[in-house]
């Protein structure tokens, strides 16, 4: 019971990540203005998390797909 406990807490932080980074993906590309010829490193998994997120919110937050997920997402990205 405990290791399911941990294991729904985990999830839940990791789903509040995932939405912040998501919303800070997007103000950044809200802003027209911002010179986008390179991409930082942090720039790059906001938007890969951005993209994970909306994976996993497609699928219902079902969990067990963090890393299928995240692994997609950066395919994606790099497409």
């Amino acid at each position: 019971m405990f290791h399911t406990q941990l294991k729904e807490q985990s999830l839940t932080i990791m789903r509040w990540k995932m939405a912040a980074t998501a919303e800070k993906a997007k103000e950044e590309i809200s802003n027209p203005d911002e010179d986008r010829s390179t991409i930082c490193l942090p720039d790059r998994d906001a938007k890969i998390a951005e993209i994970a997120y909306r994976k996993a919110e497609n699928r219902g937050f079902e969990p067990g797909h963090e890393l299928e997920d995240w692994l997609e997402a950066e395919q994606e990205f790099l497409l």
